[in-house]
C-alpha cells in the first residue's frame, strides 16, 4: 500500500475503535521514523488492537525513555550510524582508544535507557546494523566490530520485559535498496523506507498480539498430501512418501519437525483428515518415516464428517476459540469451505510447488509468537492425553463428588511469588473465557505489581492422580484500607468443572482475613468469549451494586464469601 493508502485506511479503522482504550505505543529513535506511526497503526489495527503511536523528539533516547515508560510498548530505534554524525565512515580512523571510548559511551547510554524502562509493561530495541554500509566488504571492519560489541551488550543487559528486532533479516528479505533511501538520510536522517517501516511493523506486531492475548494456540493438519505426500487409502502404507531420502518425501519430513518444535514450544497439534481411523493410526504407530509421534498430537479428528464440523469439535475440545486454531490443508475445496464458514480460523493451503510449502509454513509461524515458553507450555500435549483419561474415567462414576474425590486433587497456593511471574504474565494475555477482566499485563507489570506494598498477586498449581495441570489460576487483588478489590481472576478452562475456582477464592478470603480486610469488591467486564463466568462473583456470595453496559461491580461482606466444603482439595503453600 501507498503511504497516503495507510493514512486513509487508518481513519477509516480509526471509526471502528469508537469507545476502546487505545494501546499506546512510544517510538524513540535517533533518527527521522516519523513515518513509521502511522505503518504500525495499521498493522495493529488491521489485527483488531486500537494502537496509537507517538514519536520522542529527535535524537534524544535516554530523556525520552524516561519520559514515555509508562506507554503500553516503546520502540527504540538505534542507528548505528547515527550514533555519531558519519559514524559509517570515520569509524575506520578510530584508533583502539577511540573506538574503546565511543564503545562505552553507548554502552552507558544503554544503560541508563534500560534503567528507565525496568518496569515499561513492553520494549523493542531493534539491534545496532552496519549491513546498509557495509554490505560490499569482504572483511569485517570497525563498524562492524562496533556494531558486534554493542549487540552483545544489549543482548546480555536487556531484561524479560524487552524484546531485540535483527533488522538485518528485513534486509536479507526485501533488500536494502528496498529498505533505505540514501538520499532522505543524508538530506534529512531520514534512513528507511516505507516498505520498511512495514516489514518492521510486521515483526513486531506477533509481540503486540501475543501480550493482548491474540496469539494463535493451535495448528491443526489434514493428513494427505499435508503431512506426507500421497494418499493413504489409496496408496497404503508403503506407498505414502515423508523421507527426506525421498525427493517427494522431503518436504514433508521438514513440515513434521516444524510441528514437532512447535509441540515442544506448547503449540497444540491436531490432525483434521477425511480418512478411515485405522489407517492414520497405523501409519503414525508403524510408519518408520513418520516423525510426528501420537504422543506430540494434542486432538485428532480422523473421519468423513466435513472439516468445519470437525474443526468446531475441536475448538471444543481444546477449550479454545476457533479464532486461535491455523489450519492447513491442500485442498483448494476444504480450503474455501473452511473460509467461507469458519473465516476466524487462519487457513494455509499446501502450495502446488511443494518446494515452498515449509517457506509457506514458516512465513505464517509468527501467529504462535510468544515472548516466553513455560513449563505448562511444554508439556500441554500430555496435559491433554491426561485429559482424556479423566474424562473416560468419568463415565465410570455416577455421582460428581465421588469422581472429585477420586481425582486426589492437589492445589498449591502461591502469594506474591516473584518466581513464577512469566507464567502469570502469560496466563494474563492468553485466557479468555474464564476470565472476569481480561486485563492483561506482561512479566514486567506483574513483577511491578507483586512488589507492590498495597497489591497481592495469587496463583495456584493443580495435580491430580493422572498429572499436573501446572500454574493454571491467578487473581490480582488490590489492597485499600479495609477494602480489597479483585482486579483480575482468570482460570485456564482446563480445570473447570472441579470447583478449584471456588476453593482458589477462599484460601484467598482466608488469607485477606489474616490481613484484617472486611470488604470485598469486584468487577466482570464481559467479552465475546467469557460469558460463562458472568455470574461467578453473585456466586461467590457478592452482591451486583451496578451494571452498566458490558461491565458490572459487586461489593460484599468478606465473611459472605463462598464457605462451601472442599475438603476433597489438599492444600500447599508457597509464599
Amino acid at each position: 500500500m501507498k503511504f497516503s493508502e495507510i493514512l486513509l485506511q487508518n481513519n477509516v479503522l480509526e471509526k471502528k475503535f469508537t469507545g476502546r482504550t487505545s494501546y499506546e505505543i512510544a517510538v524513540l529513535s535517533n533518527i527521522m521514523t516519523n513515518q513509521l506511526n502511522p505503518v504500525l497503526e495499521y498493522v495493529a489495527r488491521t489485527n483488531d488492537v486500537y494502537a496509537k503511536c507517538i514519536s520522542g523528539d529527535y535524537d534524544n533516547i535516554i530523556q525520552d525513555s524516561e519520559k514515555y515508560k509508562d506507554k503500553n510498548l516503546m520502540v527504540i530505534i538505534w542507528e548505528a550510524a547515527n550514533i555519531v554524525d558519519g559514524l559509517q565512515y570515520r569509524a575506520e580512523l578510530f584508533n583502539e582508544e577511540e573506538t574503546t571510548l565511543l564503545i562505552n559511551n553507548v554502552k552507558n547510554s544503554i544503560d541508563l535507557v534500560l534503567q528507565s524502562i525496568k518496569q515499561t509493561p513492553a520494549v523493542v530495541i531493534t539491534k545496532f546494523s552496519s549491513a546498509v554500509f557495509n554490505n560490499y566488504f569482504i572483511k569485517k571492519n570497525n563498524f562492524d566490530r562496533i556494531c558486534q560489541e554493542l549487540n552483545g551488550y544489549l543482548e546480555e543487559k536487556i531484561s524479560a520485559n524487552c524484546l531485540l528486532l535483527d533488522i538485518d533479516k528485513i534486509f536479507a528479505r526485501i533488500s536494502i535498496d528496498r529498505s533505505v533511501d540514501l538520499r532522505n538520510f543524508y538530506s534529512s536522517k531520514a534512513l528507511y523506507t516505507i516498505e520498511f517501516f512495514n516489514e518492521l511493523s510486521q515483526m513486531i506486531n506477533p509481540y503486540i498480539l501475543s501480550i493482548s492475548g491474540k496469539s494463535k494456540k493451535a495448528l491443526v493438519f489434514d493428513c494427505d498430501n499435508t503431512l506426507w505426500n500421497g494418499i493413504v487409502g489409496e496408496d497404503g502404507p508403503t506407498g505414502i512418501r515423508m523421507s527426506a531420502t525421498d525427493t517427494k518425501g522431503v518436504f514433508y519430513e521438514e513440515i513434521q519437525y516444524i510441528a514437532k518444535a512447535l509441540a515442544k514450544q506448547g503449540i497444540l497439534i491436531g490432525i483434521n483428515s477425511k480418512n478411515n481411523e485405522h489407517d492414520v493410526k497405523e501409519i503414525f504407530d508403524t510408519h518408520g518415516d513418520m516423525h510426528l509421534k501420537e504422543n506430540e498430537i494434542a486432538v485428532k479428528r480422523v473421519n468423513w464428517n466435513d472439516k468445519v464440523t470437525n474443526l468446531r469439535e475441536i475448538s471444543k475440545e481444546l477449550n479454545i476459540g476457533v479464532d486461535s486454531i491455523v489450519f492447513v490443508d491442500d485442498s483448494d475445496f476444504e480450503i474455501n469451505l473452511v473460509n467461507q464458514y469458519l473465516p476466524e480460523v487462519k487457513t494455509i493451503q499446501v502450495p502446488k510447488d511443494t518446494y515452498r510449502y515449509a517457506a509457506l509454513l514458516r512465513k505464517n509461524l509468527s501467529v504462535f509468537f510468544a515472548n516466553s515458553i513455560s513449563a505448562e507450555d511444554k508439556g500441554r500435549a500430555k496435559m491433554y492425553k491426561e485429559q482424556s483419561q479423566r474424562l473416560e474415567e468419568r463415565g465410570s462414576f455416577q455421582n460428581l463428588d465421588e469422581y472429585l474425590r477420586s481425582l486426589e486433587l492437589e492445589m498449591t497456593l502461591f502469594t506474591d511469588n516473584p518466581n513464577i511471574a512469566p507464567r502469570i504474565a502469560q496466563l494474563t494475555q492468553k485466557t479468555n473465557q474464564f476470565n472476569l477482566t481480561t486485563k492483561r499485563y506482561t512479566e514486567a507489570e506483574i513483577t511491578g505489581i507483586i512488589n507492590s506494598p498495597d497489591h497481592h498477586v495469587y496463583a495456584f498449581g493443580l495435580k491430580d492422580k493422572f498429572g499436573d495441570f501446572g500454574i493454571t489460576g491467578i487473581a490480582i487483588v488490590h489492597i485499600q484500607g479495609e477494602k480489597a478489590e479483585f482486579d483480575s481472576f482468570l482460570m485456564s478452562c482446563r480445570v473447570l468443572g472441579r470447583s478449584v475456582e471456588k476453593k482458589f477464592i477462599q484460601e484467598i478470603i482466608l488469607h485477606l482475613k489474616e490481613e484484617s480486610i472486611t470488604r470485598i469488591t469486584a468487577s466482570y467486564k464481559r467479552t465475546p468469549k467469557n460469558d460463562q463466568v458472568s455470574n461467578f462473583y453473585l456466586e461467590a456470595g457478592l452482591t451486583e451494586v451496578q451494571k452498566e453496559n458490558d461491565t458490572a461491580s459487586y461489593e460484599g461482606m468478606i465473611d459472605d464469601v463462598i464457605k462451601d466444603d472442599f475438603s476433597y482439595i489438599k492444600m500447599a503453600y508457597e509464599r
